[in-house]
């Protein structure tokens, strides 16, 4: 007798000849779609002339190796730390490769409770810092939000820029909650861009944050979750380190080919912006400022550049303003710390502004030298005109407003004159300003160079500003503020 299956028998018999394999063959299963692996990563952090650093978020909580060599196909391969991910951490961990060479390119692979990660065959190459002073370059930005622009295309013109280092300047995610997880997950999801991965895993990244990932717009020091907020920046990042013992925050120094670079953190121990801005108000705390102060003082480098996420000039002393514009007696006290300790080469690099700005700070009118302000925002965000509303002391060259953007440091500590120039690359990576070049004789007190570094264009706004008009050529609105910042207000 023949036996004819009907559509629903024949559904149930391949129905429970599937729950039959499954139920046979859980471990095969388990290595087809949840075998151990790098959920994101890896990416190279915090570097050294002897060590450098490597971020991995593991997809459980198992042990992970690091190996290494100094050879593409590992014909030596080195055993680094072996590190077990928790889940307390998100599974993040930060491997730091000791006693290597300077300025040495080196090949690092990861393994995963002792497998391979097969959609990673390959290994990745870094570069450890040069032991001494070098030409390198830096390029920076900030203001990138995925939920914005999920491709973001800056990350090929950063490639093309072959920086030694990337700084990202804060609101690096757009988080504005006060829940762990979703920061974690923002982190993860900017962690896989496309563009970006290649940048990840092979330069190093140093990072401070803003308001939007460190909490709500805004935000400042009397936050309940800033706690909860650093923990999840410190599992997503590579840092050489956080704050100080007893003072939390992202702060830290870094020194790399003969420049110093002091990263600040303007959100953990900051006070509210419409606090009266007097010698109490305070965006870094007494405890980070005191730190930065004898850092500086200690620095000998040729350069020493100041890392924000919020500018440093006057352009935002207006209602609402949220950077060191409305923090202007906190700001003249750093500054009048670096004039009367005689502290030569310090110029500053910030962002959150949504424009690419190159702007001046005179304090060579007040006895010391001339601190240039370079910002660029955003790298994957809506760029914003704010400039028409707004005047700092002197901007160096006009703002840039059209695209997302990426601010480039060229240095040169080899030479009899050490040199740093600066440039900032739109979304085609075209530079969009004249270079400024930077010596530290410009940079020594009592040296004036902001008129000569100055684009005419700008020399004759600002003028024209000085003398009641409006800084672009129109008249501003009836109760706007028109003030030149830089007679007396904000120095």
């Amino acid at each position: 007798m023949n036996l004819r299956l009907t559509p629903a028998r024949r559904h149930f018999l391949g129905g429970s000849a599937l729950a039959a394999f499954l139920a046979a063959a859980p471990r095969a299963i388990a290595q087809v779609f949840g075998y151990p692996r790098a959920l994101q990563g890896p990416m190279v952090g915090a570097p050294g002339p002897n060590h450098f650093t490597v971020w991995v978020r593991a997809s459980g909580t198992f042990p992970v190796k690091l190996e290494y060599s100094t050879s593409r196909d590992f014909d030596v391969a080195l055993d680094g730390p072996t590190l077990t991910a928790r889940a307390e951490d998100d599974c993040c961990l930060v491997f730091r490769v000791e006693g290597v060479q300077p300025d040495t390119d080196y090949w690092y692979r990861l393994v995963y409770a002792g497998e391979g990660d097969r959609h990673q065959p390959f290994a990745y190459r870094t570069r450890t810092a040069p032991a001494g002073p070098a030409d390198f370059r830096i390029a920076f930005g900030s203001c990138c939000r995925i939920q914005y622009d999920a491709e973001q295309p800056i990350w090929n013109v950063v490639r093309d820029l072959d920086p030694d280092m990337f700084f990202w300047l804060g609101d690096n995610i757009y988080g504005d909650s006060d829940e762990p997880a979703a920061l974690a997950d923002l982190y993860g999801r900017g962690r896989v861009v496309e563009r970006l991965a290649p940048l990840l895993r092979s330069r190093p990244q140093l990072a401070i944050w803003d308001d939007h990932d460190f909490g709500y717009n805004n935000s400042d020091g009397r936050s309940p979750y800033k706690a909860s907020a650093l923990k999840v920046f410190r599992n997503f990042w590579a840092n050489p380190s956080y704050g100080e013992e007893g003072n939390p925050g992202v702060y830290f120094r870094q020194s790399y080919g003969g420049v110093d670079f002091f990263f600040l953190d303007g959100r953990y121990h900051r006070d509210p912006i419409d606090t009266v801005d007097n010698a109490r108000k305070t965006i870094l705390g007494a405890r980070q400022k005191a730190w930065l102060k004898r850092e500086l003082a200690a620095s000998a480098a040729p350069f020493k550049v100041l890392v924000s996420g919020g500018g440093f000039s006057a352009a935002e002393n207006e209602e609402g303003g949220d950077s060191w514009g409305v923090f202007l007696t906190e700001r003249n006290e750093i500054f009048d710390f670096i004039r009367d300790r005689n502290i030569g080469g310090v110029l500053c690099i910030s962002g959150d502004s949504h424009m690419g700005e190159l702007n001046c700070i005179p304090r060579s009118e007040s006895g010391g030298y001339d601190i240039y302000d370079f910002c660029s925002s955003p790298l994957a965000q809506m760029p914003a005109n704010k400039n028409t509303r707004q005047t700092p002391e002197v901007r160096i060259r006009d703002t840039w407003v059209r695209s997302v953007n990426v601010g480039l440091l060229k240095f040169d500590m080899t030479g009899s004159t050490p040199t740093v120039t600066l440039t900032l690359h739109d979304v085609l990576g075209d530079a969009v300003w004249d270079p400024l070049v930077l010596t530290p004789a410009d940079l020594t007190n009592g040296v004036k160079t902001w008129d000569a570094k100055a684009d005419p264009l700008e020399l004759e706004r600002l003028a024209r500003f000085k003398r009641g008009g409006g800084y672009y050529g129109y008249d501003p609105a009836p109760g706007w503020p028109n003030r030149p910042y830089y007679d007396g207000a904000s120095d």
